[in-house]
């Protein structure tokens, strides 16, 4: 089964004095992100946060993936990943 790969790079983004995080314009428009609506937010011990826009209710494919993007990380923070060159990574990726 082919997956999705990254269609964007990282952009980077400021909180503010009141905690608030700016999502870039692009991304809002391509998720069609607005006022109000609602994100499950989780945090790994690294510093990484993941926000998931809530359609719905939080499903249970929903608690999967963040459970697999958080065992990635551990793998990462271990050594358990092999090094490759951006072209080589790429290539992997459109595997998917």
């Amino acid at each position: 089964m082919k997956q999705k790969t990254f269609e964007h790079l990282p952009e980077f983004t400021r909180i503010s004095s009141k905690g608030q995080l700016v999502i870039p314009g692009n991304i809002r428009k391509e998720l069609k992100i607005k006022e109000g609506d609602v994100f499950a937010t989780m945090c790994h011990k690294n510093g990484l946060i993941i926000l998931k826009k809530m359609e719905n209710s939080l499903l249970e494919e929903d608690l999967l993936i963040l459970k697999e993007v958080e065992e990635a990380w551990n793998e990462i923070e271990t050594g358990k990943f092999k090094k490759m060159k951006k072209e080589e990574f790429l290539k992997e990726l459109d595997k998917w």
